[in-house]
């Protein structure tokens, strides 16, 4: 009960300035107790901030490193789920079958401001509507060696996408502790789970294969059922002693519960969409010595979504009874290539490379005026990481893209970082990023017609081909400190963030025979800047040699204009205790407070609708034991959504027709889910 009231009273009412100087004054009073004993455990090394590998208070920005032990002792089906504990991160679910995944909260109904990478391949899809499908990633998660999360735009690494920051997951090794898995989930809400993992080394290749299973029926009084089967396959080849060549194929299909069983005139029905995604990804590492390395990966990915259905058009509109169809169905196709190089000396690192890109996309009934154009991407990029003097360190980065029919664009990077000693370090930095917008935004022309009369019904989407990339100027000043007392750490951010022309849907004018019921939208730019300003901070500690706590949480002083505001949740806490009771038994217990929060678009422009603050619980007690000296068997029981009754996030267009009848009852509320788990390892 007491860190429940610290995540309620702490997050709406601490000012920025007074969570800063509390961390610093935690900061402080833990580095006195620091100096009593030298606390020697290393920093991780990551690569994702510049693509070359840097201890973490040499990184430029603040990271984030989830361990995959950590994610697997949380217990989650979705790993969606594991970012709410990030500083920074805004989750959440309309529904029970995907997530809602941003930094800072501004995204649209399917955020695109976030480049996610699978081992350096983007899964940001191309598709229309960008974003993710974090329901149906293309891994287990029991492959996932860590994740390391970019706090901070990071276009000088990863291009346009990663506009607010970016997401690499990165996979183990097929020698790396080569794991044989089964597990299995069964629950309420019609849980049912396998996962199945194998290892096999074949001459100087290895391999790995997981397949994947899940199946359950969303969160009550929605039709938001999902099963999703995946296949992957990962193999490496060690060709020689300075060459390594790795590919990973993947299938996943995809099937999903979408609508709600009231909506103005069946624009929204319950239904049944379908997906399927393939992969191929191909990767070559030439390391010539341990300082100097050559690396080239291509892949290719296919998408094909099904999702149809008729809408209903009573009389009384001055036409007869009609059943326009509609639907979202499309296939894309994505080709990328690229390729670095990177050189270190004692006091320096350097590296430097391309990379090409093309979309193609086929969705008839999306694009009214024709397929958009092929989308090619050229993309240039270099950094460097210099060591100024002994405690000093200078990190500089450029990246220059190019997209289709869009002016040529620079990004840079710089930051200096500083180690007072070898446990403290600050940084500070500016960075820039720009956004390109998605297909849709640009050439998304949706007409629904009556199939009697031709008669142009409505007009939800117009598309608006001049729209501008949005540009983010980003600077933080950012502390880094390590202490003896509970073998703690303590990571804060400050960071102010000014974004120019940031795209956003607004009503359009329309003739089309519903307008006044069903409005048409078109996406534009906003003629002033959107300003986020805040402090985030992550504290992690470790009381016993049997428990680990770690507590993150973000203040964010948001604009009001535009309702832009509602995107965003103005605070976020997260309390999460893990606790060995003996050798065999373990448990975590995590907590979790949201600000207010609207999320999507919706197909209603600017509706002033938003979900309340709501702090929610997930837990999760594990039993294990050896079975001979190979196998392990684990039994788990876990809950999520264990606190109050609460909605995540709205469909905005379904709380408006609700409200129309007087209802402004949440139309979406998520779930308790309970299921027990059982894995064999070996």
């Amino acid at each position: 009960m007491a860190a429940l009231l610290i995540l309620r009273t702490l997050t709406p009412r601490l000012p920025p300035r007074l969570a800063l100087l509390g961390g610093l004054l935690l900061a402080a009073n833990q580095a006195m107790a620091s100096a009593e004993k030298p606390y020697l455990a290393d920093l991780p090394v990551v690569l994702s901030a510049s693509r070359m590998p840097q201890p973490l208070d040499e990184a430029p920005g603040a990271i984030t490193v989830i361990s995959g032990d950590f994610i697997r002792s949380t217990g989650y089906r979705d790993l969606a789920r594991v970012f709410r504990l990030v500083p920074g991160m805004q989750v959440g679910q309309e529904r029970g079958n995907n997530y809602w995944v941003t930094y800072h909260g501004l995204g649209g109904t399917f955020p695109s401001e976030l480049q996610v990478l699978i081992d350096g391949r983007s899964i940001y899809t191309p598709s229309v509507f960008g974003g993710v499908d974090w329901g149906a990633l293309p891994l287990n998660i029991d492959e996932i060696d860590r994740i390391e999360v970019v706090r901070g735009p990071n276009a000088v690494t990863y291009g346009a996408n990663a506009f607010m920051g970016a997401i690499n997951i990165i996979t183990r090794h097929t020698l790396q502790e080569p794991i044989n898995l089964v597990r299995a989930s069964v629950g309420d809400h019609g849980i049912a789970d396998v996962d199945a993992m194998a290892h096999a080394k074949l001459g100087p290749a290895s391999l790995r294969i997981s397949a994947v299973s899940h199946n359950d029926e969303g969160f009550d009084n929605l039709n938001d059922s999902r099963r999703v089967d995946t296949l992957a396959a990962r193999a490496d080849w060690r060709l020689s002693n300075a060459d390594e060549l790795t590919m990973r194929l993947s299938q996943s299909s995809v099937r999903k519960g979408e609508g709600y069983a009231l909506s103005l005139f069946d624009n929204n029905p319950e239904r049944k969409s379908s997906s399927s995604t393939q992969t191929a990804h191909l990767n070559w590492t030439h390391a010539a010595s341990a300082n100097e390395e050559i690396l080239f990966h291509y892949y290719h990915n296919r998408e094909h979504l099904t999702d149809g259905w008729t809408t209903y058009l009573p009389p009384g509109y001055g036409y007869p009874v009609s059943h326009p169809p509609l639907n979202r169905d499309r296939r894309s196709v994505r080709n990328d290539i690229e390729g670095q190089y990177r050189v270190t000396t004692e006091r320096r690192q350097f590296v430097w490379g391309g990379e090409l890109r093309r979309d193609e996309i086929d969705s008839p009934f999306l694009y009214s005026a024709g397929n958009p154009p092929p989308e090619n991407l050229a993309r240039g990029f270099a950094s460097l990481d210099e060591h100024l003097a002994r405690n000093w360190q200078l990190n500089l980065g450029v990246s220059v893209e190019h997209y289709s029919n869009e002016p040529t664009h620079v990004a840079p990077r710089i930051f200096l970082n500083t180690q007072l000693s070898p446990k403290h370090s600050f940084r500070g930095g500016f960075s820039r990023a720009w956004q390109q917008p998605l297909t849709f935004q640009k050439y998304g022309d949706v007409r629904a017609y009556d199939p009697t009369t031709g008669v142009l019904l409505v007009y939800p989407n117009q598309p608006n081909p001049d729209l501008k990339q949005a540009r983010i100027d980003s600077t933080e000043l950012g502390y880094l400190g390590r202490f003896t007392t509970w073998q703690s750490s303590l990571d804060v951010r400050l960071f102010n963030e000014r974004i120019t022309n940031y795209t956003m849907m607004v009503q359009a004018p329309s003739t089309a025979v519903l307008t006044p019921y069903i409005g048409s939208s078109q996406y534009v730019n906003l003629q002033h800047p959107v300003t986020l300003r805040g402090v985030e901070y992550q504290f992690k500690a470790k009381p016993t040699a049997a428990s680990d706590i770690l507590f993150s949480h973000t203040l964010i002083d948001r604009p009001s204009q535009d309702g832009i505001n509602y995107r965003i949740a103005p605070y976020t806490a997260s309390l999460s205790w893990q606790q060995a009771w003996t050798s065999a038994w373990t448990s975590r217990l995590t907590l979790v407070r949201m600000g207010p929060l609207s999320g999507s678009d919706g197909f209603v422009p600017m509706t002033q609708y938003r979900a309340k603050p709501y702090t929610t619980a997930d837990a999760r007690i594990a039993w294990h034991t050896p079975l001979g000296k190979e196998m392990k068997l684990e039994i788990a029981l876990n809950a999520i959504n264990i606190g109050e009754r609460h909605q995540e996030m709205p469909d905005r267009s379904e709380q408006t027709y609700l409200a129309t009848f007087g209802d402004n009852t949440p139309a979406n509320y998520a779930s308790r889910m309970i299921y027990l788990t059982g894995s064999l390892q070996f």
